[in-house]
């Protein structure tokens, strides 16, 4: 009985396995002296490095680090990753993990303010051109760039979950026209809900808030973005993969998509060599929607509970 006690204990073991810079004090401040310990790994990995860093670990906390079931198969005590957010699917494989006897969870509705204000950042530095100007400013380059005003533009949300309910209250505030298709019916939606096709049709700007998964992957597609009206502003805080990205590249370049204002990518980080990095009428931020020190804690905070009550 002793024995069995100390071996669950042994596999129950946590380790947050890509703790950075940012997370390290805000981890500090929001574990309590009666949370369950759990080991910090700050320094960078490669991933063939993971079964190395979680042999003798039952439980992971994974920021948004790549999660590869060959090299998770071999990591023997490992029975729970805490992923820190909601798009696991984007870093590993849920269902193979599920194979191997690995839980998967995720945390929800810890930042929809967070992502929502970085959605309308997002959408202000696009339809003013900001980043564009900013990079000639600094080069010496006196540009002055007409830009369009939101106020009375139709912004089209695809998704209404509490990001996307956030984003519309905001927008509203600003005076826009809100509109939204949904994958499931609403009946207490904030703004009209309209089909796809309505959507793409009538919206100035397109805001990305689905979950990505087998249903949603590549869900703008080629035909998708051929619907939206010319020079539409596309913003997507939510999965790169959402997207058709060869679509959307060949988009921006004939005009069909006036604008892209990107958070997440297919491969994270960006390579500096990708084709978004070269176009102007993209900007690009670090998949950081998410991270204000008020949505940290409460994700970290959260992801504790989840350990304390594995550990229990």
């Amino acid at each position: 009985m002793a024995g069995d006690i100390k071996r669950n204990a042994h596999a129950m073991k946590s380790l947050f396995v890509d703790c950075n810079h940012q997370l390290a004090p805000v981890f500090a401040r929001v574990h309590r002296p009666d949370d369950p310990p759990i080991a910090l790994n700050t320094k960078p990995f490669a991933p063939e490095d993971l079964p190395r860093l979680l042999d003798g670990y039952g439980v992971c906390l994974d920021d948004h680090s790549y999660m590869p079931t060959p090299l998770i198969a071999q990591c023997r005590s490992l029975k729970h990753i805490v992923f820190l957010g909601t798009g696991a699917a984007s870093y590993m494989s849920i269902a193979e993990l599920g194979e191997l006897g690995i839980e998967v969870h995720i945390i929800k509705g810890y930042g929809d303010t967070a992502v929502a204000e970085h959605t309308i950042a997002l959408m202000f530095a696009a339809a003013r051109d900001l980043a564009r100007m900013d990079r000639a400013v600094r080069a010496g380059r006196w540009s002055p760039l007409e830009g369009m005003q939101l106020s009375e533009k139709t912004l089209g949300l695809i998704g209404l979950g509490g990001i996307g309910r956030e984003v519309a209250r905001i927008a509203q505030g600003m005076g826009m026209n809100v509109i939204a298709c949904n994958r499931r019916e609403l009946a207490d939606a904030p703004v009209p809900l309209v089909d796809i096709d309505t959507l793409l049709a009538q919206s100035d700007i397109v805001s990305l808030h689905l979950v990505l998964g087998d249903e949603t992957r590549g869900f703008l597609s080629a035909e998708r973005i051929a619907r939206m009206k010319k020079g539409v502003i596309l913003v997507n805080t939510a999965r790169a993969a959402l997207v058709d990205e060869a679509a959307m590249l060949a988009a921006l370049t004939s005009g069909q998509i006036g604008h892209a204002a990107l958070d997440v990518f297919h491969s994270e980080p960006l390579k500096k060599d990708h084709p978004l990095t070269g176009m102007e009428n993209v900007t690009l931020s670090a998949h950081a929607a998410f991270r204000t020190l008020e949505a940290s804690m409460t994700l970290l905070r959260r992801a504790i509970d989840i350990v304390k009550s594995l550990v229990r």
